[in-house]
């Protein structure tokens, strides 16, 4: 996969992927990321990428010339078709379903917005879709476009140690992932659940599932609206209620 990403700081971004599966992905030749400055398509002595906003306010607004520009020369860059995204608050929520749908491209744009916003003519002429990572404000969108860049490469065969990894991250299924344990079997008074230790791969699974829907409902009651549970799936949220003595 090909990502390109327009940011004012291309340091910030290319410093950040070095290490673990996105360090890892890129080694191996399963993702590339690259990036483009919108100062290098200014004409001023300054390489002014940001001017005051019309009807006045606080902060500045990038300039359309120079970002436009710059989305040109990353989109020229990537496979015909690839999906341009900017990164910003006012986008939609990112989620699994989305990364899973944007990895099945060949190449992205990301663009990294700041200071007060991008001038929103380049957003209705150049990009495709707005993502946000969460309901807060940034200074700028390289930290999600790293957050995007990393669920990305999870994504990308080979980009992990084990598959089964991917499989089995929160959200995947739609639900938050289960608990995780290691040795020792004892820690700080508390003890690995028995079941773990029992060898039975059927029982396992069962305590799995059934601990990724308890927690999904105590702790992210909506995502269950969004999972249709089959009858044993129904079962094993009504036992796990049972056993912490919640009416549900």
């Amino acid at each position: 996969m090909l990502i390109e990403v327009v940011t004012l700081f291309p340091e910030m971004i290319r410093e950040s992927l070095l290490h673990g599966v996105v360090g890892r992905a890129q080694r191996r030749g399963l993702l590339q990321v690259s990036t483009e400055d919108p100062r290098r398509h200014t004409a001023d002595v300054h390489h002014t990428v940001d001017d005051r906003p019309y009807g006045g306010g606080p902060g500045m607004v990038m300039k359309p010339e120079p970002l436009s520009a710059a989305i040109g020369a990353a989109r020229a860059r990537v496979p015909a078709g690839s999906p341009v995204a900017a990164l910003s608050a006012q986008g939609e929520r990112l989620t699994q379903q989305r990364v899973r749908a944007l990895a099945g491209h060949q190449g992205l744009v990301l663009v990294a917005g700041r200071y007060e916003g991008m001038d929103e003519r380049v957003l209705e002429s150049e990009v495709d879709l707005e993502l946000s990572i969460g309901d807060y404000v940034l200074s700028g969108g390289e930290l999600p476009a790293l957050v995007l860049i990393d669920a990305l490469a999870r994504l990308l065969p080979g980009a992990l140690g084990d598959e089964r990894s991917a499989q089995q991250d929160s959200f995947n299924a739609g639900l938050l992932d289960w608990p995780h344990y290691t040795r020792p079997e004892e820690f700080a008074g508390r003890r690995v659940p028995a079941v773990l230790l029992s060898g039975d791969h059927a029982a396992i699974e069962r305590w799995r599932r059934k601990q990724a829907l308890g927690r999904t409902w105590l702790r992210r009651r909506e995502l269950l609206d969004g999972v249709e549970l089959d009858a044993e799936g129904a079962a094993l949220l009504r036992e796990f209620l049972q056993e912490q003595d919640i009416k549900s």
